[in-house]
């Protein structure tokens, strides 16, 4: 049925009023990161800044407090590096698993990729503990903090999803022209997935960029610290600096910001589950 005017109108201004609430944590982070450290905690009365400065942006690339013993920039590198292993490695690994399953048919590939089903329902917390057991030799590693998140179940699923929506027709014709599995995997398969390449790469940085309960079990050399939990100790270290805390926390979430906004369509496709799509 059309939506009458009075109706349509209801309808944003609801939906204005929900996108504000949601926004307003993040608008209280941004402009909370431009005040001085006494103006930050005065709420909603002091919400618009009435002194703005930057000092909080340079003392946090500057240095970070004399406790610590590195510097921003270290951390912010380590969040990248680890980001790029576990996004390239998971590319990799998991669609040449989900073509695995889905093309070469085998005995129990259907049971595996039942199990792999299931394993997406399994949270992290509930493997957090015995894998901290069995990893507990490889602490304070970068490696340990990448490579069990490189195989990854769902994004596995939507590989799989988005290569069953294929043409098998053009496969065929390659393997007609000699083309092996693996010739035709990447000469074929891949160069039709970027969609769902592009949608995997993006949920999986989302989700490694803002680790934190690993890095806390497996974490206590600083100079391995990732940037969420850099944070973290950063905000404990007494007295603490509001304005610097929330400069950082600007910081943290920009390379995300940078990465919706470049990929927006490939972003809302990847969460819709409609990445299936070539």
């Amino acid at each position: 049925m059309t939506r009458t005017p009075l109706r349509r109108t209801l309808d944003y201004l609801v939906l204005s009023v929900l996108a504000f609430i949601f926004v307003l944590p993040a608008l209280y982070l941004f402009l909370g990161s431009f005040k001085p450290s006494d103006q930050v905690l005065s709420g909603l009365s002091g919400f618009l800044p009435t002194h703005l400065t930057l000092h909080n942006y340079r003392a946090v690339l500057a240095a970070l407090d004399s406790d610590s013993t590195g510097y921003f920039w270290h951390f912010m590198g380590v969040s990248l590096l680890l980001a790029a292993v576990v996004v390239l490695g998971g590319l990799v690994v998991n669609s040449m698993a989900a073509y695995g399953l889905t093309r070469l048919r085998w005995r129990g590939s259907s049971a595996l990729f039942a199990l792999i089903l299931l394993l997406m329902l399994v949270p992290f917390e509930a493997v957090a503990v015995p894998l901290f057991y069995l990893l507990n030799g490889a602490r304070n590693t970068l490696a340990v903090q990448a490579v069990p998140f490189v195989a990854n179940a769902f994004s596995i699923y939507q590989f799989a999803t988005f290569f069953r929506a294929l043409p098998v027709s053009i496969e065929e014709a390659a393997r007609i022209d000699g083309a092996g599995p693996w010739r035709t995997f990447f000469a074929v398969v891949i160069p039709m997935s970027r969609p769902v390449f592009a949608s995997v790469a993006i949920l999986t940085f989302l989700t490694q960029w803002g680790s934190f309960l690993w890095p806390v079990l497996m974490v206590s050399d600083p100079s391995e610290r990732p940037l969420p939990l850099e944070l973290s100790v950063f905000q404990g270290q007494q007295p603490p600096d509001w304005g610097q805390i929330l400069a950082f926390g600007v910081l943290l979430v920009l390379p995300v910001l940078i990465v919706f906004a470049f990929f927006q369509r490939w972003f809302v496709q990847g969460v819709a589950g409609s990445a299936v799509k070539g």
